[in-house]
């Protein structure tokens, strides 16, 4: 039977790279991003081509409930959602305005809720579903300097986890992934000293992949259905 996945901020990153683990896997996709349009179509042709799957581009902020709203008015069935969209923001947090903080929530947080409450009555239909939510070790520890990027992971992993208990009856499962440093364009804001210096505080001695994110979701979709409302951390051992 045909399977299909949504993947939020799939242009790049963790999210690129989780895309193609899905569509080698037979999954008809849906992607979305904010600000790379012309770079997802291109992106989504190569894998329709490439793994003779569907693959639907959509330019829009998922931290908008009506860009969202659209987005959903495309999808008639989902097996698969994976929460990846997110946004960081750097500096002291009384130099940060309401609107930077709004921001942050907005596509960090507020997007997790629009997409699920959107996504659980096609999965309700078929009594299973899996959601994966990108996280970030911030989200469990907090981070100088990074208040409002570490509350809005904060938040993801208590929905993740209250979610998961709302739909276990389901068959529904939920879990988030909270990823350590992990070479994406979010961290290019560290100059290439400050991203030795976090280097040598991880265990692994190098920064982690998003190939190898792309597979610890993989591994999350294919888990017993008993493993939800989890925290997965990956990171090289670092916190």
């Amino acid at each position: 039977m045909s399977k299909y996945a949504l993947v939020t901020g799939a242009s790049r990153g963790i999210g690129r790279a989780v895309a193609e683990m899905l569509a080698s896997d037979g999954y008809h996709l849906y992607l979305t991003c904010l600000h790379s349009g012309k770079q997802l179509a291109e992106y989504a042709a190569e894998l329709s081509e490439r793994y003779r799957i569907s693959c639907t581009p959509f330019v829009g902020d998922m931290g908008n409930a009506d860009d969202v709203e659209a987005l959903f008015s495309l999808i008639e069935d989902l097996d698969v959602l994976v929460n990846n969209a997110g946004i960081s923001y750097v500096g002291l947090l009384s130099e940060m305005s309401p609107s930077d903080w709004r921001k942050v929530f907005a596509t960090n947080t507020d997007s997790v809720f629009y997409t699920s409450r959107l996504a659980i009555p096609l999965m309700l239909r078929k009594h299973s579903g899996r959601i994966v939510n990108i996280s970030s070790v911030w989200g469990n520890v907090g981070a100088s300097m990074e208040a409002a990027y570490s509350a809005s992971k904060g938040a993801v992993n208590s929905f993740t986890k209250a979610l998961a208990k709302e739909l276990a009856p389901s068959n529904i499962q939920v879990n988030a992934l909270a990823c350590g440093v992990i070479d994406t364009d979010m961290n290019r804001c560290f100059s290439p000293e400050e991203m030795e210096a976090l280097r040598q505080e991880i265990p692994c001695d190098r920064i982690g992949t998003p190939a190898e994110a792309a597979q610890m979701v993989k591994s999350l979709l294919n888990a017993p259905a008993y493993l939800t409302g989890q925290i997965i951390t990956l990171d090289g051992g670092w916190t």
